[in-house]
């Protein structure tokens, strides 16, 4: 073990603990410590199963970072919630005093981001053995040789187990996340939701890399065959994990990844998937991780006598999570990384039944569609209501971008250009009329364009211009039914499509109103075709038929 032990240890740190130490250990050992702790149970099939409490998702309201002088102008302030720095020093002041009393603690030293010159070097300390077991699983495990000079840039400390006092710390609640990107250090109390510590890290990458020309995104990647990367970019429930899981393709990650000038890199080194009724004949590389070793399932049920795991039980959470190395995924890339991308592929479900199932976007277009962030939810369950839910989460994870999303927005374009990437909306949602009307876009179909646009022989299809979003869409691909292709024609009533593309094209124009002093022309004139809306609502509403 002395060459896990780093030589710049937590004195070094100004860090002051009786704790015993449990330096950067494996997962055998953290798993026997979570066990002995009674912090989890190992199931029958060998993962370690825990429970989060209260949280079982991420405390956004929480999420606070210090406002000071090198953050002033470079946060999005509308987007992050800001703490002064005397609160903060109240709070560290209060997190030192904590772990002063702990007798034993569990150190993590890591790296978030797999290409070296673009990782950063990330200490953990937790009080809990699964929560240094989860991080060290999720994020990038260093080689054994590296670990004695390992200097921390970041540390994270997560205390489950403190209490925020929102008068003396400036927060909200007794729960806390505290980001200071000047002194480098993020506290994490009162949750044991450990997917808190994952999104920490993604938040400071998403902050450091675009000031050395690195894109940072919340995606997934693959490659195929011939090196040609593909990057899947897509709010839950758009399709982004299923379509990028392909048996004939490599997997780099599955959510989150840096564009550097040579490379699509992976920020983790494992991946975090939802289990909530996971099935063995849809998802099998998922599903078989849940019956290994070295897993950790939060929330999930387990028989306390049996342990035999019931993964449709949603009773302890909705959001039953599964962490586990990516290396359990049978075709994941051993480097964690591949070439720059060939293709994006921006995903939205659309609940309207507007867009078309697939259309190629300029750069400018992409850029517009990146900052929009577009999908449509299902309307809830209550009896009669079939009205969808438009949905925009800027650069498709807005909770995570500490800087304005122009900045990204214009990154991705100028990568998109100097690349010459083809650009791909992907809609997973409703053909033949919206939710209620018409019926879920056939996987089938998505499937057969997808393969097609990767490919590369999309490319040599025939296109239209759609009348109100002014993308192109291909008229017609073999193995794939010509009339899909035109959601106009896939509806009984043509007045109805008219008058709901009309509103999804408001929608649009009005949520990217905000962006619009943030980019050039080509961008804003990228938006949906104003003229077609106003055409549209011109149209009288369809009167429904008398019973």
């Amino acid at each position: 073990m002395a060459n896990r032990v780093p030589a710049f240890g937590l004195a070094n740190q100004g860090i002051d603990t009786p704790a015993e130490l449990h330096w950067n250990l494996l997962t055998p050992a953290l798993v026997e410590q979570a066990v002995k702790r009674g912090e989890g149970m190992l199931a029958r099939s060998g993962p370690l199963v825990v429970e989060t409490g209260s949280h079982t998702g991420r405390s956004a309201k929480d999420k606070f970072t210090v406002r000071d002088a090198e953050t002033d102008q470079t946060i999005w302030w509308d987007n992050n919630k800001s703490m002064t720095p005397e609160h903060f020093q109240a709070l560290k002041q209060d997190f030192l005093a904590e772990l002063a009393k702990k007798e034993t603690l569990f150190v993590a030293d890591l790296y978030g981001g797999s290409q070296p010159e673009h990782r950063v070097r990330v200490r953990v300390i937790n009080e809990l053995a699964w929560h240094n077991l989860f991080i060290r699983t999720l994020l990038v495990r260093p080689e054994a040789q590296d670990l004695a000079g390992f200097e921390p840039e970041f540390t994270i400390i997560d205390l489950p187990s403190f209490v925020a006092d929102p008068e003396r710390h400036g927060c909200r609640s007794e729960t806390v996340i505290a980001v200071n990107l000047t002194e480098r250090m993020i506290l994490i109390g009162g949750t044991r939701y450990a997917g808190e510590m994952k999104k920490s890290v993604f938040g400071v990458l998403n902050y450091l890399l675009p000031a050395k020309g690195v894109m940072p995104m919340h995606c997934s990647a693959n490659m195929g065959p011939n090196g040609d990367t593909a990057v899947f970019f897509g709010l839950s429930g758009t399709g982004k994990t299923t379509l990028s899981a392909d048996a004939s393709r490599t997997l780099i990650g599955d959510d989150e990844h840096g564009w550097s000038d040579t490379a699509v890199f992976n920020f983790e080194g494992g991946c975090y998937a939802k289990m909530i009724r996971l099935s063995e004949e849809a998802e099998p590389e998922i599903y078989a991780t849940t019956r290994r070793f070295g897993t950790v399932l939060e929330n999930v049920v387990i028989d306390p006598d049996t342990r035999e795991l019931d993964l449709d039980d949603n009773s302890k959470a909705e959001n039953t999570r599964g962490a586990y190395p990516i290396d359990f995924i049978p075709n994941a890339s051993a480097a964690n990384m591949g070439p720059p991308p060939k293709n994006i592929v921006m995903l939205t479900a659309d609940a309207f039944g507007v867009l078309p199932p697939i259309a190629k976007l300029t750069p400018d277009q992409a850029m517009y569609h990146f900052l929009s962030g577009y999908t449509a939810k299902v309307a809830g369950t209550e009896i009669g209501v079939t009205e969808p839910e438009a949905t925009f989460s800027t650069c498709f994870g807005a909770p995570f971008m500490p800087r304005h999303p122009s900045v990204y927005g214009n990154l991705l374009k100028e990568r998109i250009a100097r690349g010459h990437v083809d650009c791909w909306l992907v809609n997973t949602g409703w053909t033949g009329g919206k939710y209620g009307v018409g019926s879920r876009m056939p996987i089938k179909a998505t499937r057969a364009l997808l393969n097609a646009a990767l490919d590369g022989s999309l490319k040599s299809a025939e296109f239209r211009t759609d009348e109100n979003f002014g993308f192109e869409v291909p008229v017609s691909v073999p193995g794939v039914e010509s009339a899909i292709l035109n959601p106009r024609e896939t509806w009984a009533d043509k007045a109805a499509y008219d008058a709901t593309a009309a509103k999804l094209v408001k929608l649009f124009i009005d949520n990217f109103a905000k962006f619009e002093a943030h980019v050039d022309a080509g961008v804003r004139d990228s938006a949906p075709r104003a003229q077609a809306q106003a055409q549209a609502q011109a149209q009288p509403e369809p009167t429904p038929t008398a019973a």
